[in-house]
């Protein structure tokens, strides 16, 4: 059974380069435009892991993140801030609201895939280490 993973980035573009790139290492791939389709989305769609972007319309990823980090349900499903913020206070601001990684763009594919990877390899062998 694949893995599900959410993608959240209201640029449609990349929304359409990551999901082709992970349904070729054959993920299953949900998407959201803005942070309260994504809090939707992660209802909805049980995802394995999340793909948050920060500056999303109506809920930012900062504040997606804290919501599903401060939930019981959703606490441990890894997620990777990956955005155009490079400051180390954004980085920073994102680990403080709970990101499993953050990763910002223009984005190596070859990277992201190895943070899914790793990611997801750790959640699967002990779903307490991430917080």
């Amino acid at each position: 059974m694949s893995k599900r993973i959410l993608v959240v980035d209201d640029d449609s573009k990349i929304v359409d380069v990551i999901k082709r790139r992970l349904e070729q290492s054959n993920y299953e791939v949900i998407t959201a435009y803005d942070g309260e389709e994504g809090l939707d989305k992660v209802q909805k769609g049980k995802p394995d892991l999340i793909i948050l972007d920060i500056m999303l319309p109506k809920v930012d990823g900062y504040t997606v993140c804290r919501r599903l980090k401060s939930d019981r349900k959703y606490k441990n499903v890894p997620v990777i801030m990956l955005t155009a913020r490079v400051l180390d206070y954004d980085e920073e601001t994102g680990r403080k609201a709970g990101a499993d990684s953050y990763i910002t763009k223009p984005f190596d594919a070859p990277v992201l895939l190895a943070v899914i990877e790793e990611l997801l390899s750790r959640y699967t062998k002990d779903p307490k280490r991430i917080t």
